[in-house]
Protein backbone atom coordinates (compact mmCIF):
# COMPACT_ATOMS: atom_id res chain seq x y z
CA UNK A 1 0.00 0.00 0.00
CA UNK A 2 1.17 3.52 -0.83
CA UNK A 3 0.57 5.22 2.52
CA UNK A 4 1.37 8.69 1.20
CA UNK A 5 -1.28 8.33 -1.50
CA UNK A 6 -3.73 6.85 1.01
CA UNK A 7 -3.28 9.84 3.33
CA UNK A 8 -4.36 12.18 0.54
CA UNK A 9 -7.84 10.69 0.50
CA UNK A 10 -8.30 9.48 4.09
CA UNK A 11 -9.96 12.76 4.94
CA UNK A 12 -12.77 13.40 7.43
CA UNK A 13 -15.20 14.95 4.93
CA UNK A 14 -16.08 14.44 1.28
CA UNK A 15 -18.76 15.39 -1.23
CA UNK A 16 -20.51 12.40 -2.75
CA UNK A 17 -20.32 11.58 -6.46
CA UNK A 18 -23.65 12.71 -7.97
CA UNK A 19 -24.78 12.15 -11.54
CA UNK A 20 -25.32 15.34 -13.53
CA UNK A 21 -24.01 17.37 -10.59
CA UNK A 22 -20.39 16.76 -9.61
CA UNK A 23 -18.86 17.68 -12.96
CA UNK A 24 -15.66 19.69 -13.28
CA UNK A 25 -17.41 23.07 -13.08
CA UNK A 26 -19.22 22.18 -9.87
CA UNK A 27 -16.00 20.86 -8.39
CA UNK A 28 -14.08 24.05 -9.24
CA UNK A 29 -16.91 26.08 -7.71
CA UNK A 30 -16.76 24.03 -4.51
CA UNK A 31 -13.00 24.56 -4.34
CA UNK A 32 -13.70 28.27 -3.95
CA UNK A 33 -15.61 27.34 -0.78
CA UNK A 34 -13.36 24.60 0.66
CA UNK A 35 -9.78 23.76 -0.25
CA UNK A 36 -9.69 20.55 1.78
CA UNK A 37 -12.90 18.57 1.34
CA UNK A 38 -12.41 15.46 -0.81
CA UNK A 39 -14.16 15.68 -4.19
CA UNK A 40 -15.44 12.98 -6.52
CA UNK A 41 -16.34 12.89 -10.19
CA UNK A 42 -19.70 11.72 -11.37
CA UNK A 43 -19.77 7.96 -11.88
CA UNK A 44 -18.21 7.11 -15.25
CA UNK A 45 -18.54 3.63 -16.68
CA UNK A 46 -15.47 1.67 -17.64
CA UNK A 47 -16.80 1.23 -21.18
CA UNK A 48 -17.23 4.99 -21.59
CA UNK A 49 -13.62 5.58 -20.58
CA UNK A 50 -12.21 2.83 -22.76
CA UNK A 51 -14.21 3.68 -25.88
CA UNK A 52 -15.28 7.31 -25.33
CA UNK A 53 -13.89 10.84 -25.37
CA UNK A 54 -11.41 10.65 -22.51
CA UNK A 55 -10.48 14.34 -22.32
CA UNK A 56 -14.17 15.27 -22.12
CA UNK A 57 -14.82 12.63 -19.47
CA UNK A 58 -11.66 12.89 -17.39
CA UNK A 59 -10.07 16.32 -17.66
CA UNK A 60 -10.05 18.46 -14.54
CA UNK A 61 -8.43 21.63 -13.23
CA UNK A 62 -5.47 21.20 -10.84
CA UNK A 63 -7.36 23.24 -8.24
CA UNK A 64 -9.93 20.43 -7.89
CA UNK A 65 -7.52 18.05 -6.16
CA UNK A 66 -7.68 16.01 -4.01
CA UNK A 67 -9.99 14.28 -6.47
CA UNK A 68 -11.29 10.72 -6.85
CA UNK A 69 -12.58 9.16 -10.06
CA UNK A 70 -15.65 7.00 -9.46
CA UNK A 71 -15.94 4.04 -11.81
CA UNK A 72 -18.91 1.88 -12.71
CA UNK A 73 -18.46 -1.58 -14.15
CA UNK A 74 -18.23 -5.30 -13.44
CA UNK A 75 -15.37 -6.40 -15.70
CA UNK A 76 -12.19 -6.66 -13.58
CA UNK A 77 -9.84 -6.35 -16.55
CA UNK A 78 -11.61 -3.26 -17.88
CA UNK A 79 -11.75 -1.70 -14.43
CA UNK A 80 -8.02 -2.29 -14.01
CA UNK A 81 -7.37 -0.62 -17.37
CA UNK A 82 -9.48 2.36 -16.29
CA UNK A 83 -7.69 2.58 -12.95
CA UNK A 84 -4.39 2.83 -14.80
CA UNK A 85 -5.83 5.53 -17.06
CA UNK A 86 -7.06 7.41 -13.97
CA UNK A 87 -3.62 7.24 -12.37
CA UNK A 88 -1.96 8.48 -15.55
CA UNK A 89 -4.53 11.29 -15.75
CA UNK A 90 -3.54 12.49 -12.30
CA UNK A 91 -6.41 11.36 -10.08
CA UNK A 92 -5.64 10.74 -6.42
CA UNK A 93 -7.70 7.54 -6.20
CA UNK A 94 -10.33 5.47 -7.94
CA UNK A 95 -13.61 4.43 -6.34
CA UNK A 96 -15.77 1.50 -7.44
CA UNK A 97 -19.51 2.15 -7.38
CA UNK A 98 -21.33 -0.67 -5.59
CA UNK A 99 -24.24 1.49 -4.49
CA UNK A 100 -26.16 2.96 -7.42
CA UNK A 101 -29.63 1.35 -7.78
CA UNK A 102 -30.74 2.77 -11.15
CA UNK A 103 -32.22 0.36 -13.75
CA UNK A 104 -29.56 1.36 -16.31
CA UNK A 105 -26.83 0.37 -13.88
CA UNK A 106 -28.58 -2.89 -12.99
CA UNK A 107 -28.85 -3.80 -16.67
CA UNK A 108 -25.08 -3.44 -16.87
CA UNK A 109 -24.65 -5.66 -13.78
CA UNK A 110 -22.88 -3.07 -11.70
CA UNK A 111 -23.72 -0.62 -8.95
CA UNK A 112 -25.73 -1.90 -5.99
CA UNK A 113 -26.42 -5.33 -7.49
CA UNK A 114 -22.71 -6.12 -7.08
CA UNK A 115 -23.26 -6.32 -3.32
CA UNK A 116 -24.59 -9.82 -3.92
CA UNK A 117 -21.33 -10.71 -5.73
CA UNK A 118 -18.57 -9.83 -3.24
CA UNK A 119 -16.13 -12.25 -4.87
CA UNK A 120 -16.45 -10.40 -8.19
CA UNK A 121 -15.93 -7.06 -6.45
CA UNK A 122 -12.88 -8.49 -4.68
CA UNK A 123 -11.46 -9.71 -7.99
CA UNK A 124 -11.98 -6.26 -9.51
CA UNK A 125 -10.33 -4.55 -6.55
CA UNK A 126 -7.39 -6.93 -6.70
CA UNK A 127 -6.78 -6.37 -10.42
CA UNK A 128 -7.18 -2.61 -10.06
CA UNK A 129 -4.68 -2.50 -7.22
CA UNK A 130 -2.20 -4.57 -9.19
CA UNK A 131 -2.45 -2.01 -12.00
CA UNK A 132 -1.93 1.17 -9.97
CA UNK A 133 -0.23 2.72 -6.96
CA UNK A 134 -3.07 5.10 -6.10
CA UNK A 135 -5.74 3.83 -3.65
CA UNK A 136 -8.71 1.78 -4.82
CA UNK A 137 -11.81 2.36 -2.70
CA UNK A 138 -15.39 1.07 -2.67
CA UNK A 139 -18.70 2.86 -2.14
CA UNK A 140 -21.60 0.58 -1.25
CA UNK A 141 -24.95 0.29 0.52
CA UNK A 142 -25.65 -1.43 3.83
CA UNK A 143 -27.62 -4.02 1.85
CA UNK A 144 -29.63 -4.74 -1.26
CA UNK A 145 -33.13 -6.24 -1.57
CA UNK A 146 -33.45 -9.19 0.85
CA UNK A 147 -29.67 -9.33 1.32
CA UNK A 148 -29.79 -6.66 3.99
CA UNK A 149 -28.77 -8.20 7.29
CA UNK A 150 -25.81 -6.69 9.07
CA UNK A 151 -24.09 -10.05 8.63
CA UNK A 152 -24.49 -9.75 4.84
CA UNK A 153 -22.69 -6.40 4.83
CA UNK A 154 -19.95 -7.81 7.06
CA UNK A 155 -19.47 -10.69 4.65
CA UNK A 156 -19.19 -8.26 1.73
CA UNK A 157 -16.68 -6.00 3.49
CA UNK A 158 -14.63 -8.93 4.78
CA UNK A 159 -14.24 -10.50 1.32
CA UNK A 160 -13.44 -7.20 -0.40
CA UNK A 161 -11.03 -6.07 2.32
CA UNK A 162 -9.17 -9.38 2.08
CA UNK A 163 -8.50 -8.43 -1.55
CA UNK A 164 -6.69 -5.33 -0.27
CA UNK A 165 -9.34 -2.59 -0.08
CA UNK A 166 -8.99 -0.56 3.11
CA UNK A 167 -11.38 2.32 2.39
CA UNK A 168 -15.18 1.86 2.36
CA UNK A 169 -17.80 4.58 1.93
CA UNK A 170 -21.09 3.21 3.23
CA UNK A 171 -24.50 4.61 2.29
CA UNK A 172 -26.53 3.82 5.40
CA UNK A 173 -29.65 2.80 3.47
CA UNK A 174 -30.31 -0.47 1.73
CA UNK A 175 -31.21 -0.40 -1.96
CA UNK A 176 -34.39 -1.86 -3.39
CA UNK A 177 -33.57 -2.79 -6.98
CA UNK A 178 -37.22 -3.43 -7.90
CA UNK A 179 -40.13 -1.17 -7.00
CA UNK A 180 -38.25 2.00 -6.03
CA UNK A 181 -36.79 4.67 -8.28
CA UNK A 182 -33.23 5.94 -7.72
CA UNK A 183 -34.73 9.03 -6.05
CA UNK A 184 -36.92 6.89 -3.77
CA UNK A 185 -33.87 4.79 -2.90
CA UNK A 186 -32.32 7.96 -1.47
CA UNK A 187 -35.30 8.60 0.80
CA UNK A 188 -37.58 5.60 1.42
CA UNK A 189 -35.40 2.85 2.95
CA UNK A 190 -34.71 3.79 6.57
CA UNK A 191 -31.29 5.04 7.59
CA UNK A 192 -29.32 2.59 9.73
CA UNK A 193 -26.41 4.62 10.98
CA UNK A 194 -25.76 2.23 13.86
CA UNK A 195 -24.92 -0.52 11.36
CA UNK A 196 -22.13 1.65 9.95
CA UNK A 197 -20.88 2.50 13.44
CA UNK A 198 -20.85 -1.20 14.26
CA UNK A 199 -18.95 -1.93 11.04
CA UNK A 200 -16.19 0.44 12.17
CA UNK A 201 -16.04 -1.27 15.57
CA UNK A 202 -15.82 -4.69 13.94
CA UNK A 203 -13.21 -3.57 11.39
CA UNK A 204 -11.11 -1.03 13.33
CA UNK A 205 -8.22 -1.18 10.84
CA UNK A 206 -10.43 -0.14 7.89
CA UNK A 207 -11.22 3.45 6.97
CA UNK A 208 -15.02 3.65 7.21
CA UNK A 209 -16.94 6.64 5.85
CA UNK A 210 -20.67 7.17 6.43
CA UNK A 211 -23.09 8.58 3.84
CA UNK A 212 -26.84 9.18 3.66
CA UNK A 213 -29.18 11.87 4.98
CA UNK A 214 -26.41 14.06 6.42
CA UNK A 215 -27.19 17.74 5.93
CA UNK A 216 -25.02 19.91 8.20
CA UNK A 217 -21.77 20.15 10.13
CA UNK A 218 -23.31 19.41 13.52
CA UNK A 219 -24.45 16.02 12.23
CA UNK A 220 -21.02 15.57 10.67
CA UNK A 221 -19.26 16.15 13.98
CA UNK A 222 -21.58 13.66 15.70
CA UNK A 223 -20.88 10.95 13.12
CA UNK A 224 -17.13 11.55 13.34
CA UNK A 225 -17.26 10.32 16.92
CA UNK A 226 -18.09 6.83 15.58
CA UNK A 227 -16.55 6.59 12.09
CA UNK A 228 -13.52 7.92 10.25
CA UNK A 229 -15.24 10.19 7.75
CA UNK A 230 -18.51 11.66 6.54
CA UNK A 231 -19.73 11.97 2.95
CA UNK A 232 -22.40 14.59 2.19
CA UNK A 233 -24.46 14.39 -0.99
CA UNK A 234 -27.52 16.43 -1.89
CA UNK A 235 -27.02 19.05 0.83
CA UNK A 236 -23.64 19.87 -0.74
CA UNK A 237 -25.48 20.81 -3.91
CA UNK A 238 -28.62 22.36 -2.46
CA UNK A 239 -26.80 24.41 0.21
CA UNK A 240 -23.14 24.57 -0.86
CA UNK A 241 -22.24 27.35 1.55
CA UNK A 242 -22.52 24.95 4.51
CA UNK A 243 -18.96 23.99 3.48
CA UNK A 244 -17.63 27.53 4.00
CA UNK A 245 -16.27 26.76 7.47
CA UNK A 246 -15.21 23.11 7.07
CA UNK A 247 -11.51 23.87 6.49
CA UNK A 248 -11.51 25.54 9.88
CA UNK A 249 -14.10 23.52 11.83
CA UNK A 250 -13.46 20.01 10.46
CA UNK A 251 -9.88 20.14 9.17
CA UNK A 252 -8.58 22.45 11.91
CA UNK A 253 -6.89 24.96 9.64
CA UNK A 254 -6.50 28.65 10.42
CA UNK A 255 -8.16 30.12 7.36
CA UNK A 256 -10.28 33.11 6.50
CA UNK A 257 -13.83 32.11 5.64
CA UNK A 258 -14.88 33.55 2.29
CA UNK A 259 -18.17 35.36 1.97
CA UNK A 260 -20.63 34.27 -0.70
CA UNK A 261 -19.85 37.44 -2.62
CA UNK A 262 -16.11 36.66 -2.55
CA UNK A 263 -16.82 33.17 -3.86
CA UNK A 264 -18.78 34.58 -6.80
CA UNK A 265 -16.02 37.07 -7.58
CA UNK A 266 -13.45 34.26 -7.53
CA UNK A 267 -15.51 32.40 -10.14
CA UNK A 268 -15.66 35.23 -12.68
CA UNK A 269 -12.26 34.70 -14.40
CA UNK A 270 -12.95 30.96 -14.56
CA UNK A 271 -16.33 31.61 -16.16
CA UNK A 272 -14.91 33.87 -18.83
CA UNK A 273 -12.09 31.42 -19.58
CA UNK A 274 -14.59 28.67 -20.35
CA UNK A 275 -17.11 30.88 -22.13
CA UNK A 276 -14.31 32.05 -24.41
CA UNK A 277 -13.59 28.38 -25.17
CA UNK A 278 -17.21 27.87 -26.27
CA UNK A 279 -18.79 26.58 -23.06
CA UNK A 280 -22.29 27.92 -22.42
CA UNK A 281 -22.55 29.98 -19.27
CA UNK A 282 -25.42 27.94 -17.87
CA UNK A 283 -23.20 24.84 -17.85
CA UNK A 284 -21.28 26.56 -15.06
CA UNK A 285 -23.82 28.90 -13.49
CA UNK A 286 -26.37 26.12 -12.84
CA UNK A 287 -24.08 24.86 -10.09
CA UNK A 288 -24.01 28.28 -8.43
CA UNK A 289 -27.75 28.85 -8.16
CA UNK A 290 -28.01 27.65 -4.57
CA UNK A 291 -25.07 29.64 -3.21
CA UNK A 292 -27.43 32.16 -1.60
CA UNK A 293 -29.93 29.56 -0.40
CA UNK A 294 -32.00 30.85 2.55
CA UNK A 295 -30.48 34.33 2.17
CA UNK A 296 -32.24 37.61 1.25
CA UNK A 297 -32.17 38.02 -2.52
CA UNK A 298 -31.76 34.36 -3.40
CA UNK A 299 -34.89 34.32 -5.59
CA UNK A 300 -33.73 37.34 -7.58
CA UNK A 301 -30.23 35.80 -7.91
CA UNK A 302 -31.59 32.53 -9.25
CA UNK A 303 -34.20 34.13 -11.49
CA UNK A 304 -31.76 36.48 -13.17
CA UNK A 305 -29.22 33.75 -13.86
CA UNK A 306 -31.83 31.26 -15.05
CA UNK A 307 -33.32 33.79 -17.48
CA UNK A 308 -30.04 35.13 -18.85
CA UNK A 309 -27.32 32.47 -18.63
CA UNK A 310 -28.76 30.55 -21.57
CA UNK A 311 -28.70 33.56 -23.94
CA UNK A 312 -26.11 33.74 -26.74
CA UNK A 313 -22.95 35.52 -25.65
CA UNK A 314 -23.78 35.31 -21.93
CA UNK A 315 -20.63 35.62 -19.81
CA UNK A 316 -19.51 36.69 -16.35
CA UNK A 317 -21.35 40.00 -16.72
CA UNK A 318 -24.57 38.05 -16.18
CA UNK A 319 -23.26 36.73 -12.88
CA UNK A 320 -22.09 40.20 -11.87
CA UNK A 321 -25.52 41.63 -12.60
CA UNK A 322 -27.17 38.84 -10.62
CA UNK A 323 -24.82 39.51 -7.71
CA UNK A 324 -25.97 43.13 -7.64
CA UNK A 325 -29.44 41.88 -6.79
CA UNK A 326 -28.25 40.25 -3.58
CA UNK A 327 -27.67 42.03 -0.28
CA UNK A 328 -24.12 43.36 0.07
CA UNK A 329 -24.00 41.75 3.53
CA UNK A 330 -23.64 38.25 2.04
Amino acid sequence: MNYEQQAKINLPLSIAPMMDRTDRHYRYFMRQISRRVLLYTEMITSQAIIYGDRPKLLDFSPEEKPLVLQLGGDNPAQLAECAKIAQDWGYDAVNLNVGCPSPRVQNGNFGACLMTQPELVAEAVDKMQQAVEIPVTVKHRIGVDECDRYEDMVNFVRIVSEAGCTNFSVHARKAWLQGLSPKENRDVPPLRYTDVYRLKRDFPDLFIEINGGITNLEQTKTHLQSVDAVMIGRAAYDRPYIFATVDRDIFGEEVTVRSRREIVEAMLPYIDYWVNKGTRLNSISRHMLQLFAEQPGTKAWKRYITENACLPGADSLVIGAALAKVSSNN
